[in-house]
């Protein structure tokens, strides 16, 4: 019997950011592992170090970094049209989820009960995630002044530091060090580079005005799709009366119950907003920048490691990436894990994932349905 044909790269991104794409709940730390699981550990795709320098990379850019992470890796395994494929299978489940969640919610006032599905899919993701953290903290952290970075990062983001200053100054730290090592007695200054949010102007909801507005945001928001949400709420609700604060929960809400980019919110609004032609436009304006700027990250990430002083900023860039995966899985288990059936379920899950190496998309899977049947009885 002949062996099957081996799979082109193009229709393995198709089918791995779809799969994706439908079932990665739990915010960008939890893809991003699920991204290392599946594309360093399960498909070698690459490296766990090549994996970690796009990771660092995608964290400085704006926009939803998991994301970003996704195009870059289509962009790895098949140059623009892969990147576009990953991008597209990444995102359109959550957009057609949110968009559908938008129509309810003006048909009929209200969303669809989907408490438990997350009540028993986060406890999940939390394990990924810290499985994640170790696999890449033992790669990003492997040398002690990295190490003592990332823990002065950990606590730095749990204090509430931004995320993008976090970054920069533990890789600008990282690129002194490397050049004090290089050149004995020399002295580098660094420069402060303010990142602020453009006005607009208010008035009716026009499509080209909703198209500028989430174009801005897709271009400013750094940090996470978390940080998304106030820029939303300066935006669409203080700034520009769009939006009212309990339609802006309703959305927020919609962006985090369906798996894939919390950014997806956006779909919801611009439905709100303009119907089907306003999430059309406003799912593309947020994310069109992202496409752009993770083919530049996929393109020289490799030539910029090269280079000592960029690299040395990689590398304090990827231990304080791990050390913002680590404050959100600390985050996110203090929110997640409330009672005894949250802890089973994600005490359950490491073990299956390390030991058994379980494909986490049937955990994710299998948690949210015991979420809805569990949710009835606590």
């Amino acid at each position: 019997m002949p062996a099957p044909a081996p799979q082109s790269p193009l229709a393995e991104i198709v089918r791995f950011f779809l799969r994706l794409g439908l079932t990665a709940f739990g915010g960008p730390a939890a893809h991003i592992g699920l991204m290392e699981r599946e594309a360093v550990e399960r498909r070698r795709w690459m490296s766990r170090e090549r994996f970690l320098d796009l990771v660092g990379a995608c964290n400085l850019l704006p926009g939803p970094s998991s994301t970003q992470v996704a195009m870059v890796l289509g962009y790895s395994r098949a140059g623009w049209l892969g990147l576009t494929a990953a991008g597209a299978c990444f995102i359109l489940p959550a957009s057609l989820a949110t968009l559908a969640l938008a129509w309810a919610y003006v048909r009929y006032g209200n969303l669809p009960q989907a408490q438990g599905l997350l009540y028993g899919a986060k406890p999940v993701m939390v394990a990924v995630i810290a499985q994640a953290v170790w696999n890449l903290g033992r790669t990003a952290l492997r040398r002690w002044p990295l190490a003592l970075a990332g823990l002065a990062c950990f606590g730095a983001a749990l204090a509430g530091v931004p995320p993008i200053v976090v970054l920069v100054v533990s890789g600008g730290l990282a690129l002194l060090a490397q050049w004090k090592r290089s050149r004995p007695g020399a002295t580098l200054g660094f420069a402060a580079l303010p990142v602020g949010l453009s006005g607009g102007a208010g008035g009716a909801v026009g499509l080209l005005p909703l198209c500028f507005v989430f174009l801005k945001l897709g271009v400013v928001v750094f940090g996470s799709g978390y940080v998304l949400l106030a820029f939303l709420k300066a935006d669409l609700v203080d700034r520009l009366h769009w939006v009212t604060e309990p339609q802006l929960l309703v959305a927020i809400t919609a962006g985090q119950v369906t798996p894939g980019p919390v950014f997806a919110t956006a779909t919801f609004l611009g439905y709100l907003l303009r119907s089907w032609a306003g999430a059309a436009l406003a799912t593309a304006a947020i994310f069109l920048p992202s496409f752009f700027m993770a083919g530049l990250v996929g393109a020289l990430t490799g030539h910029i490691r090269r280079w000592k002083l960029a690299g040395a900023f990689l590398d304090g860039v990827n231990a304080a990436a791990v050390a913002l995966m680590a404050s959100v899985a600390l985050m996110l288990g203090r929110a997640t894990l409330v009672d005894g059936w949250t802890w089973a379920l994600a005490l359950a899950s490491l073990p299956l994932l390390v030991r058994f190496r379980v494909n986490a998309t049937w955990l994710i899977l299998g948690g949210a349905c015991l979420g809805i049947l569990l949710r009835g009885f606590v």
